[in-house]
């Protein structure tokens, strides 16, 4: 009997041990998300607008003056279909590392629930440039974005320890993109 008990030990010891490893790493983006961060800039006073999107697998997906496009709404969401639309109005540039994926990804929750500074006005005809990451919603097949930063004419920031990081990121990649 000692022998079935210490097996039985044993086993629930490893299959506790499953249980909570499996815990460690909480999956926090979407299995269907396509898109996870979006840099975008518009001046309507120039009539300019561009930017790009980073995808799940690393991929650096730039647009520029797109005709017909999505605008996601005030709260920066956007459905599925609007993104799909989008997405085929750009081109795929380059290709970001897959550990840096990883590690910026795994702010967006971080990101997500944290409050944004108020907009300041800073400038005139500067336009805009706003940092965006995204999570989305299986159930309604929306994208929830999130302001990281934004620059231009207003100022305001995510006041998350993680958004200077993504910030620097980001603006490290629009950097090395071609005009």
């Amino acid at each position: 009997m000692s022998d079935i008990s210490i097996k039985t030990r044993i086993f629930l010891i490893l299959a506790m041990s499953s249980l909570f490893s499996g815990c460690k790493k909480e999956q926090i983006l979407s299995g269907n998300q396509q898109i996870l961060f979006q840099v975008d800039y518009t001046n309507a006073a120039w009539g300019e607008h561009s930017g790009f999107f980073i995808d799940n697998k690393g991929n650096v997906i730039t647009y520029k003056n797109p005709e017909e496009w999505n605008n996601y709404d005030n709260l920066y969401n956007m459905s599925d279909d609007q993104l799909t639309q989008n997405l085929l109005k750009c081109k795929i540039e380059k290709k970001v590392p897959e550990q840096d994926l990883q590690r910026y990804s795994n702010y967006i929750k971080n990101i997500a629930s944290s409050k944004v500074s108020a907009r300041r006005n800073v400038a005139n005809n500067a336009g805009k440039t706003e940092f965006i990451c995204y999570r989305f919603s299986e159930s309604t097949g929306n994208y929830q974005g999130y302001l990281i930063k934004l620059e231009g004419d207003y100022t305001s920031e995510n006041l998350n320890f993680y958004s200077r990081k993504v910030t620097n990121w980001l603006r490290h990649i629009s950097e090395t993109l071609n005009p």
